[in-house]
């Protein structure tokens, strides 16, 4: 156990272990998002902006919950759902409870680009992701990663 202040420097088998999951990360995001992007008029991160949106309660969310189930900062998830509006995706509406907030809305365009991506970007999750493993390998990553978020 280190001593109180010291921090502990990672062992190089744990760095390596570090960038393996970051090579990986990188490499899945950029494959998928290439493949989406080739077929449909959506980012991955237009991706995971509707898919909160669908699975959301009477698919709407406060701007802040959005950015925060999608991992961008506000402005980013601002500028992201404006990109959305434009293209008929998704709306804004006053928040009901409280005059000052903001609630996206998924609309029907997003719904069926929603659908049509997905076929896409699922296919593509079980091609680069899912066939690399056994069914017991992906219930222990599943493990490990839920460490890391919870």
């Amino acid at each position: 156990m280190p001593e109180p202040g010291v921090t502990r420097l990672p062992t190089p088998t744990e760095i390596e272990a570090w960038r393996s999951f970051l090579r990986a990360h990188a490499r899945l995001v950029r494959v998928l998002e290439t493949e989406l992007v080739a077929d449909h008029p959506i980012t991955l991160g237009a991706y995971d902006v509707l898919v909160q949106l669908a699975e959301a309660p009477g698919r709407r969310l406060r701007m802040a919950e959005l950015a925060d189930l999608v991992l961008l900062s506000r402005s980013g998830v601002t500028r992201l759902v404006d990109r959305l509006e434009v293209a008929g995706m998704v709306t804004r509406e006053r928040f009901d409870g409280d005059g000052r907030g903001v609630v996206a809305v998924i609309t029907t365009k997003g719904i069926d680009t929603l659908r049509a991506a997905a076929r896409t970007h699922l296919a593509g999750v079980v091609r680069h992701f899912v066939d690399h493993f056994d069914r017991e390998e992906l219930a222990s990553f599943g493990d490990l990663c839920s460490r890391l978020t919870d």
